[in-house]
C-alpha cells in the first residue's frame, strides 16, 4: 500500500527537526546503495517518532519511481523534501525514514548535503545523469590520449619554514601538521580553510612544487619523480597571461609550444579549439584578454582560459589555487561544474576554496578542513557536517555549511551548539584556541591509524589495457626553431601594442620636432655654431640610450611571473625565449629611431648626403642595441622594477656625464669610466661621421679612427646580453 506524507505542515508550525542525544552508529550507520543516512527526530500531532531520513542525491535524479513506489514533491519553505512511507515502514530496522533531497533553510539545527548537479542553463535546476554522463563524454573526446587515472595519497604531511626577524635562527613556524587524506580519479577534492591556514602550502606540497620534507606523498603508491611532472597541471591563483592576446591566440601558441611533436600542427590547432569550445569560450574567441590597464574578458572567461591552458595536454592530475577567488557565485558555480565534469572524464582534481556557497560545497566529493595547519576534518563533503554534529557542534540558525565549517576552523561558536566537554571545562566560555584544541584532539581520536588506512585505501583504479601501456613520460615538445617561431611570433603581437602605442609615437615624433626647430638649419659656418650642433649629436646619443634601456628594462621583472610559469612545465628552452625575446624588442625597437632622424636631419641640416646620412642611422642603432643590452642585464639582475629603475638612473647619469661633452680632462683614477660609456663611444662616431677630422674648442683634438668606438659598442652589444643570459639562469625560475 502506497503511503505518502507532507512534511510542509510539520514545518510550517516551526516544529523544528533537530539532532541530539544520537550515538555513534546512528551517526555513521552501514552504508546502503551508497547513499548517506542520518537521524532526525520528527514531531507531529501524535507521539514523537525516530526515523532514518536517507539523503537522496541529485546526480541521481532521474525521474522515475523508485521499486514502483510513488514520489511526492512537498516544498518548505525553501527545502524539498521527496518522501516515501512504504520505504519507511519496510526499513530493515523499522524505523520511519523519509528522502530528502535538499535541506538548505527552515529551522533546522544540522543542513546536510549530497552532491547535486547543476548547469549554467538553470543553475537552481537539478541535472539528470545522462547529462552528466554526456559532458564527461564530451571531455573525453577531445584527450589526444587515453588519460593515465592517478591516484593520490598523503599521510602526515608536515612543514615548517624558518621564522625571520627572530633573535634565534634556529626558530621555525609550522605551516602544516599531520595532514593526510586521498583523492582518486574522477572525484573533487576540496582544500577549505581560513587564510593562512595552510591550504596553499599543501596544495604546493601534493602538485610537487615545493619539496616534500616529512610525510608520505605517493602517486598510484609511487613517489615523486620527474617524468610525473607532464601528468600534472597546476592553475595559480593569479591569472598569468599576456593581455594583449586573444583567447584563441593564447591557446593556440600554448598547444603548439607543449603538445607532442607527434601530432601536426594542424593537430595542435584543432586541439586548441576544441578546448575552447568545451570550455564555453567560442564567444569571446577572438576578443584579447585584458588586464589591470587593458578592457577585455570577464574574470570568469580569463579563469576558464587558464584552466584551458593546462588541460590542453590531458593531464591525470589537475591542482587549482582557488579558482573561484573574485568572482561571483553564479560564475563560481560554472566554473566548479565545468571542473566536476572534467573529473568525470577520468582526472583527479584537487583545489584550495576560502568559503564556497552551498551550491558550491555540494559538487565537492571530498573535504579537507585546515585550520591553523592542522585538519580537522577529512571525509565526503556530504558528511561534514553530520561528522561535526557527532561531536556535538551543530548550527542553531540556518546557515551555509562552508561557513559553519570556516567559523569553526576559526574557533568561533557563536549561534552553533557548545559540545558538552567544552561547555563544562571553561565555564567563562571557551576561547578560539580552546575551540580548535577541542576539534583537533577529536579528530585525531576519531580518525585512528586503522581508520586513516580505510580512508586512504577505499578506492581501488580498473585501468584499461591501454591506458596501463601509456609511458610515464611524454614525447617533448616543440623543437628548439618550433619554439624560437613560436615565442617571436607571439612576442611581436603581444608587444607591438606597447612599442607602437599613439603615446610613444607622439612621444618620439614631438621630442623630434621640438629639437628640429631649437637647431633649425644650423651650420658649420663659425666655431660656435659648430659647438651648437654638437650639442645637438650628444643629445641624440643621449636620448637614445635612455629611451630604450627603459623600455626594455621592465621586461624581465614584469614577465618573470609567466616565464616561471611556462619554464615549470618545460614549455620552451631559456635560450629560446631569450633569443626571441632580444630579437623581437630589436625589430620593434628600430621602427621610431628612423622616423626620429629623418625628422631631425633635414630640419637641422646636418651633413647632406647619402653616406653621412646612413652612417649617422647605423650609429643611432647601434647605440640603441648596446643600451637594450644593459637594460636586459640590468632587468635580470635585480628582477625588481623599483630596484632596476633606480640602479640604471645612477649608470646613464654616470655614463652621460663621463661622455666627452660636459668634461674633457677627466682624472686619471675615474678615466676608465668614459671606455664602459655608450653615450661617450656613441658622440664620438657622430662627431667623425659629420665633421671627419674637424676640431673645435669644444671637443679639443682631433678624431682619430672610429674603429676603437665601433668595437667597443659590438662587445657592449654582445657582452651585455650575455650578461642577462647568465642571470636569467641564475635565476630560481623554475619552482621546482
Amino acid at each position: 500500500m502506497e503511503q505518502q506524507l507532507d512534511l510542509s505542515k510539520s514545518f510550517d508550525n516551526k516544529e523544528a527537526v533537530i539532532m541530539q542525544n544520537i550515538d555513534e552508529d546512528e551517526i555513521f550507520p552501514p552504508e546502503k546503495n551508497n547513499n548517506m543516512f542520518c537521524t532526525k527526530k520528527i514531531e507531529g500531532h501524535k507521539k514523537t517518532k525516530k526515523g532514518l531520513i536517507k539523503m537522496r542525491s541529485l546526480d541521481f535524479a532521474k525521474e522515475s519511481p523508485i521499486h514502483g513506489k510513488s514520489l511526492r514533491h512537498a516544498r518548505s519553505l525553501s527545502s524539498h523534501f521527496l518522501i516515501n512511507i512504504d520505504e519507511m515502514m519496510s526499513d530493515g530496522d523499522n524505523e520511519k525514514g523519509a528522502h530528502i533531497s535538499k535541506t538548505s533553510s527552515g529551522k533546522m539545527g544540522i543542513f546536510s548535503y549530497d552532491r547535486s548537479s547543476i548547469i549554467s542553463s538553470s543553475i537552481s535546476g537539478d541535472v539528470p545523469l545522462e547529462n552528466s554522463q554526456k559532458n564527461s563524454c564530451s571531455w573525453r573526446r577531445i584527450q589526444i590520449e587515453p588519460t593515465l587515472r592517478i591516484r593520490l595519497k598523503f599521510q602526515d604531511v608536515k612543514y615548517t619554514v624558518a621564522q625571520k626577524g627572530v633573535e634565534n635562527s634556529d626558530a621555525e613556524k609550522c605551516i602544516l601538521q599531520g595532514v593526510s587524506g586521498s583523492a582518486c580519479p574522477g572525484e573533487i577534492l576540496a582544500l577549505m580553510g581560513p587564510s593562512g591556514g595552510g591550504k596553499t602550502t599543501l596544495l604546493k606540497l601534493l602538485s610537487g612544487k615545493v619539496k616534500n620534507d616529512s610525510g608520505m606523498i605517493t602517486y598510484n603508491d609511487q613517489p615523486y619523480n620527474k617524468s610525473l611532472k607532464q601528468r600534472i597541471g597546476f592553475v595559480l591563483q593569479d591569472d598569468v597571461v599576456f593581455p594583449h592576446l586573444t583567447v584563441k591566440e593564447t591557446l593556440i601558441y600554448a598547444a603548439l609550444l607543449r603538445l607532442p611533436n607527434t601530432l601536426s600542427k594542424e593537430q595542435k590547432k584543432e586541439r586548441a579549439i576544441r578546448v575552447i569550445n568545451e570550455l564555453g569560450l567560442e564567444r569571446c574567441q577572438d576578443t584579447i584578454i585584458g588586464g589591470a590597464f587593458v578592457r577585455g574578458i570577464s574574470g570568469g572567461e580569463r579563469k576558464r582560459v587558464c584552466i584551458g591552458n593546462e588541460i590542453l595536454l590531458n593531464p591525470s592530475l589537475l591542482f587549482l589555487d582557488e579558482p573561484t577567488s573574485g568572482l561571483d557565485s553564479t560564475t563560481a558555480l560554472l566554473i566548479v561544474q565545468m571542473l566536476h565534469y572534467i573529473a568525470r572524464a577520468g582526472m583527479t582534481v584537487v583545489m584550495t576554496i576560502h568559503q564556497p556557497s552551498s551550491r558550491l560545497f555540494s559538487r565537492f566529493d571530498k573535504l579537507i578542513l585546515l585550520g591553523q595547519g592542522n585538519s580537522l576534518y577529512f571525509g565526503k563533503a556530504s558528511e561534514a557536517m553530520l561528522y561535526f554534529s557527532s561531536v556535538g557542534c551543530s548550527p542553531l540558525i540556518a546557515m551555509n555549511p562552508a561557513e559553519f565549517l570556516i567559523d569553526l576552523a576559526n574557533g568561533n561558536i557563536t549561534d552553533k551548539s557548545i559540545p558538552s566537554d567544552l561547555d563544562n571545562k571553561f565555564l567563562p566560555g571557551p576561547s578560539p584556541s580552546d575551540v580548535h584544541e577541542y576539534f583537533v584532539g577529536a579528530y585525531e581520536s576519531r580518525v585512528t591509524n586503522i581508520d586513516k588506512i580505510k580512508l586512504l585505501n577505499h578506492c581501488l583504479i580498473e585501468e584499461d589495457p591501454e591506458v596501463q601501456s601509456w609511458p610515464n613520460s611524454r614525447d617533448s615538445g616543440a623543437t628548439w626553431c618550433q619554439q624560437f617561431s613560436m615565442l617571436f611570433t607571439r612576442g611581436l603581437k603581444e608587444r607591438c601594442h606597447e612599442y607602437f602605442s599613439s603615446l610613444r609615437i607622439t612621444q618620439v615624433i614631438a621630442t623630434a620636432i621640438i629639437v628640429g626647430l631649437l637647431w633649425w638649419h644650423s651650420d658649420t659656418s663659425s666655431p660656435k655654431r659648430v659647438s651648437d650642433q654638437a650639442g645637438l649629436l650628444f643629445f641624440i646619443s643621449v636620448f637614445w640610450a635612455f629611451f630604450p634601456l627603459f623600455t626594455v628594462i621592465f621586461t624581465f621583472p614584469q614577465e618573470r611571473a609567466m616565464l616561471v610559469k611556462e619554464r615549470s612545465v618545460n614549455m620552451y628552452k631559456l635560450s629560446a625565449y631569450f633569443i626571441a625575446r632580444i630579437t623581437t624588442d630589436l625589430l620593434l625597437d628600430l621602427v621610431l629611431p628612423v622616423k626620429f632622424l629623418v625628422i631631425v636631419y633635414f630640419m637641422v641640416g646636418l651633413k647632406l648626403t647619402f653616406t653621412a646620412f646612413s652612417l649617422t642611422l647605423l650609429t643611432i642603432l647601434l647605440s640603441i642595441i648596446a643600451a637594450q643590452g644593459l637594460g636586459l642585464a640590468i632587468g635580470a639582475g635585480f628582477m625588481d622594477v623599483k630596484k632596476a629603475t633606480t640602479f640604471a638612473s645612477v649608470i646613464l647619469m654616470t655614463f652621460m656625464l663621463s661622455g666627452g661633452f660636459f668634461v674633457q680632462e677627466v682624472p686619471a683614477f675615474m678615466s676608465w669610466v668614459r671606455y664602459i660609456s655608450i653615450n661617450y663611444h656613441t658622440y664620438r662616431l657622430l662627431l667623425k661621421i659629420q665633421y671627419n677630422s674637424l676640431t673645435s674648442s669644444k671637443h679639443g683634438k682631433g678624431i682619430e679612427s672610429s674603429g676603437v668606438e665601433v668595437g667597443a659598442v659590438l662587445v657592449m652589444v654582445v657582452g651585455y646580453r650575455m650578461l642577462a643570459y647568465f642571470l636569467l639562469r641564475k635565476m630560481k625560475l623554475r619552482t621546482t
